[in-house]
């Protein structure tokens, strides 16, 4: 999740909130920290995850909000796969991107309901964003996890 998302949610959450930011760039995570700081926000945990691993405690996410950034994971099968354990029940992932080849810093959401769908998770919303070129699409998780083998990867 970017600053400025983790910032605004812990301001409009409130203190009792518990919001995980998390990066695979520590010096993003270090300037967050540094404004959370400045600004005197609370409930902000800062999670230095890997491109393969979000490293998220198990089970303590409601919802995951993936911003402008999953066209930059380098191996979405296995952050997805990962992800899930730190799914509690009944929630949700939210990604918001913008419909473009990846090359372009994009995702076309053809190509994202693919690679979630080949991990068993469901798309149960999809709002254009206008007047940009985004898009919010919200999924279920699979109920089981699926095998490693049977995992298909889609063309990208």
């Amino acid at each position: 999740m970017t600053a400025n998302y983790a910032v605004r949610l812990a301001r409009r959450l409130g203190p009792g909130a518990r919001i995980y930011a998390q990066d695979v760039e520590r010096h993003y995570l270090d300037g967050l920290a540094a404004r959370l700081a400045r600004e005197g926000i609370a409930g902000v945990t800062l999670v230095h995850g890997t491109p393969a691993d979000p490293r998220l405690p198990e089970r303590s996410v409601d919802l995951a909000i993936l911003a402008h950034m999953y066209h930059e994971i380098e191996h979405p099968y296995e952050f997805l796969y990962r992800l899930q354990a730190a799914l509690a029940p009944g929630a949700r992932v939210a990604i918001i991107d913008n419909d473009k080849p990846t090359r372009d810093h994009g995702t076309p959401p053809a190509l994202l309901r693919c690679e979630l769908g080949a991990l068993g998770y469901r798309q149960i919303d999809f709002t254009l964003l206008a007047p940009a070129d985004g898009y919010l699409a919200v999924f279920a998780p699979p109920e089981a996890t699926p095998a490693a083998a049977a995992i298909r990867p889609c063309r990208r």
